[in-house]
Order: C-alpha cells, then sequence, then structure tokens
C-alpha cells in the first residue's frame, strides 16, 4: 500500500501510521499550492491524505482508492468530479470538535459579559462604568441553546454548553435518528443524543429559532442547506438571540444577517465564516458592534495533526481490513 500525504508529517505521526498498516510506503511533502498537490498526486497512490485534491486525480493518479481530508467539510470536493462516490472520501470530523466548541462558548460568553465592547474600549483608553454593563449582561445559565446541525462540533458544543447550565434544543437532517456514528474519543460530544430536550427537522427551523437564546450554526455546505438561513428564518428569532456559525458561511444569507443585526432582529453574531473569504474590506460587519468576527479559525490548535492521524490510523487499519471506515461521506448527501 502506498500512502501519499499532502503535509509533512512528524516522526510520531509516520510511527503512527507505520503501526496501523505496517510496510506500507508512505510518501509525505508540504504542499502549499494547488499545482504541489497535482505533482505529488501524479506519483500514485492508494491512499491520500490532504486538505485539497485535484480536479484530475482520478487520472493522475488512478489505483487510488480512498481520499481522508484532513477538514470536517467535504464541499470543496463533492462540487468536483468526486461527487459520483467513484472514491471513496472520509472527513476528519471529531477532530475539530473540542476547539470549536470552546471557540462557540467564547464567543457566546464574550458577547454575552460584553467583554468585545470593553477590549474596544480598552484600545481608546476609555473606562467604562460598571453601571454601564449592568443593564446588560446576561449569564449563559437559564438560557436556551439551539444547536443547527447536530454532529460532532455541534454535540460537544451541546455537552459543554449543559455544563454551563443551559437548555439544548437541536436540529439535525434525521432527527429521528440520535446516534453519532462517526469518530468520537472517549468522554466528548452526546454519541448518543441524550443531551437535548428536543429534537427538530430541517422544516422546522424557524421554530427551534424561535425558541433559542443562543445559535449556534455547524452545518457542512450541501445543495441542501445553502442560505438555509435566510430573511424568513431570521424574522422568526426570539428578541435578543444572538447567533455563532462556525459551519459555512453560505448556510446563511449574510446580506439578510447584515439587515437583521443593524435593525436589532439579531442582538449580535459570533462570525468565524462568510460567503466569499477573505470578508471583503468594505463588509458592514466589520464595524458592526454587535459582530465579534474572526478569519476562519475556529477550528485552529497546536493538537490538530495530532488528532487527524489518530483518527486516520484508525481508518487505515478498517481499509486494510476492509472494514467500514469512519465519517465516510454519502455522495447523496455531501457529508
Amino acid at each position: 500500500m502506498k500512502i501519499i500525504a499532502t503535509v509533512a508529517l512528524k516522526p510520531e505521526h509516520r510511527a503512527a501510521i507505520s503501526k496501523a498498516v505496517p510496510n506500507a510506503e508512505i510518501v509525505d511533502r508540504r504542499c502549499q499550492t494547488q499545482e504541489d498537490v497535482s505533482a505529488l498526486a501524479g506519483e500514485g497512490c492508494d491512499v491520500m491524505l490532504t486538505f485539497r485534491i485535484p480536479d484530475d486525480i482520478q487520472q493522475r493518479s488512478p489505483a487510488l482508492k480512498w481520499i481522508q481530508l484532513l477538514s470536517a467539510g467535504a464541499d470543496h470536493v463533492m462540487s468536483g468530479p468526486l461527487k459520483n462516490g467513484a472514491i471513496a472520501i472520509t472527513t476528519s470530523s471529531g477532530i475539530h470538535a473540542t476547539a470549536i466548541a470552546e471557540y462557540t462558548l467564547a464567543s457566546m460568553l464574550t458577547y454575552g459579559h460584553r467583554i468585545h465592547l470593553a477590549i474596544r474600549s480598552q484600545l481608546r483608553h476609555e473606562w467604562l462604568r460598571s453601571g454601564q454593563f449592568m443593564s446588560s449582561v446576561e449569564n449563559l445559565r437559564g438560557r436556551t441553546l439551539g444547536v443547527i446541525g447536530y454532529g460532532s462540533i455541534g454535540r460537544e458544543t451541546a455537552r459543554l454548553a449543559q455544563a454551563f447550565g443551559m437548555t439544548v434544543l437541536a436540529l439535525k437532517r434525521n432527527p429521528g435518528d440520535r446516534k453519532d456514528r462517526g469518530w468520537c474519543p472517549a468522554g466528548l460530544g452526546d454519541p448518543d443524543g441524550t443531551i437535548p430536550s428536543k429534537f427538530f427537522g430541517p422544516e422546522q427551523r424557524e421554530e427551534i429559532l424561535r425558541e433559542s437564546d443562543h445559535l449556534s450554526v455547524t452545518l457542512p455546505l450541501t445543495d441542501h442547506t445553502r442560505k438555509f438561513i435566510g430573511a424568513r428564518e431570521l424574522t422568526a428569532l426570539k428578541p435578543g438571540a444572538f447567533l455563532v456559525n462556525i459551519g459555512r458561511g453560505e448556510v446563511i444569507d449574510e446580506t439578510a444577517m447584515a439587515a437583521a443585526l443593524k435593525d436589532g432582529k439579531l442582538a449580535g453574531a459570533g462570525l468565524d465564516v462568510f460567503e466569499h473569504e477573505p470578508l471583503a474590506a468594505e463588509s458592514p460587519l466589520w464595524d458592526a458592534e454587535n459582530v465579534i468576527l474572526t478569519p476562519h479559525m475556529s477550528g485552529a490548535n497546536r493538537g490538530y495533526m495530532d488528532q487527524a492521524c489518530e483518527l486516520f490510523a484508525d481508518n487505515l487499519r478498517r481499509f486494510a481490513a476492509n472494514q467500514s471506515l469512519l465519517n465516510l461521506v454519502d455522495p447523496k448527501w455531501g457529508y
């Protein structure tokens, strides 16, 4: 078996891969451009570990049987020539859960305790009196969190929110199937789906928006989720609601969201993803005081590749034994 990695592997990562499939040939190279990825893929392989793939991957590497993505999302792959399912594709869903769930709670806490406003006052050397905060600071305890997309990230967010004393609601494509069958380290997430007090289906999204004080949007981008939350949905928001989007920017109508933030229908937002990235300099979101904005970095953490290779090694053992792979993308749904 030949394995190509388009990232540079540390010795411990190579050791984990070699332990999973002894005698495998491992070729790793840091690929900074699409051309680098294409050149490496042209050397041929059975398995590929990568963030990106070239459009002509089947021609460059005809023996390729399986691609392990280093991203949780597969939209950049499933919109191309591999959407027919000719090559097995698995995602790294689950490795981002801790970092992004913590980011989500951090955004909610920052907004609730008005830390973002205090930082801006700090930059102006302006001392804010506590009276200016008394009437606006809100605790998370006793509030309701609606999780839009109950995958690995949404489930870990729910676990942390429950620890803060929040009631959790969840929306998923098939609300009757509550189990998480993807990769999940012990002690994390909600593998059996027992945390939410209520589940909703996609057609009930206005209902969950009406009931939630905070919203965590963790949807993947597919044909079914594009503009999932638009002007109609935003009008259904509970007054004072705060929204965090760490899924994909295109699942929310950004123009409608900006308007809702401006007129107060949406009290605030923590945004890590946008319809177009980098976010245009003229976007009104940059200067909105009720927006906490970051450049698509909520999943960043020092142990990223450690967890990715742990998942990859697990899947390699399954692949070698001809067993079902974890996080296998369904071409019908795009995730």
